[in-house]
């Protein structure tokens, strides 16, 4: 069955979307947060992308971005914001069509229809282009490779899982605990904020010089990916 990702922090108007999707036959994955959305997406195989512009944590623009750097995925604005600069901002994001609170859902239903005719048919793509490249630094989790100013640059496991943690979070503020755990759930090791800002220290120290800086420390909150 077809499965469509819903992004809306309304949990009312979520759930008269999902219950109308599942009347349709589509399967819905609801999510509150840009976070949510984003472990959603890394784990399922989604078809289509139904964004909320204004969202706790950030602006569905951002996720656009961001799903579409994973995979090209249709993405559907569904927002109260309707002034024209919005309006071309989504486009600009690369989505696929823009609805305006209130709409009908009879119309919005026939507009997933119309976007899902236009996907390939056959098992979605479930595998994410993991990369960071702006010419200096180059990074390539799936294939473990780094590379800054065209060397090949010696990262050890716990320094990738770093990275992937920024690449996939790029602009958003990870706190202390957020990479401790996350790091931890997948087999990193650290076990203080010690630990953590001694890896990440010679992590910077490989990747950063005096003109390129990728990792910012966020004094007494965490650290944010700003390459």
């Amino acid at each position: 069955m077809q499965k469509i990702l819903i992004v809306e922090d309304d949990h009312e108007l979520s759930g008269a979307i999902c219950y109308a999707l599942e009347k349709q036959e589509y399967l819905a994955e609801a999510a509150f947060t840009i976070r949510e959305a984003q472990e959603i997406f890394e784990k399922e195989p989604i078809l289509l992308a139904l964004l909320d512009v204004n969202l706790p944590d950030g602006e569905g623009f951002e996720l656009c971005r961001w799903i579409k750097a994973q995979r090209e995925v249709p993405v559907l604005f569904l927002t109260a914001r309707d002034l024209e600069e919005d309006v071309l901002s989504g486009y600009d994001m690369g989505a696929d069509d823009y609805v305006t609170k209130p709409f009908s859902m009879k119309i919005l239903l026939r507009k997933i229809e119309v976007i899902l005719k236009r996907v390939p048919q056959g098992k979605p793509e479930t595998h994410i282009r993991r990369i960071f490249e702006d010419g200096f630094l180059s990074i390539d989790l799936d294939n473990a490779k780094v590379r800054t100013n065209g060397t090949d640059c010696c990262v050890t496991p716990t320094e990738l899982r770093l990275l992937k943690e920024f690449i996939l979070n790029q602009g958003r503020l990870l706190t202390y605990n957020i990479l401790l755990e996350h790091l931890w759930e997948n087999g990193g090791q650290f076990v203080d904020k010690h630990a953590l800002a001694v890896n990440i220290n010679r992590l910077r120290g490989k990747i950063e010089d005096e003109e390129h800086k990728y990792i910012s420390n966020v004094y007494g909150m965490g650290y944010q990916w700003i390459g």
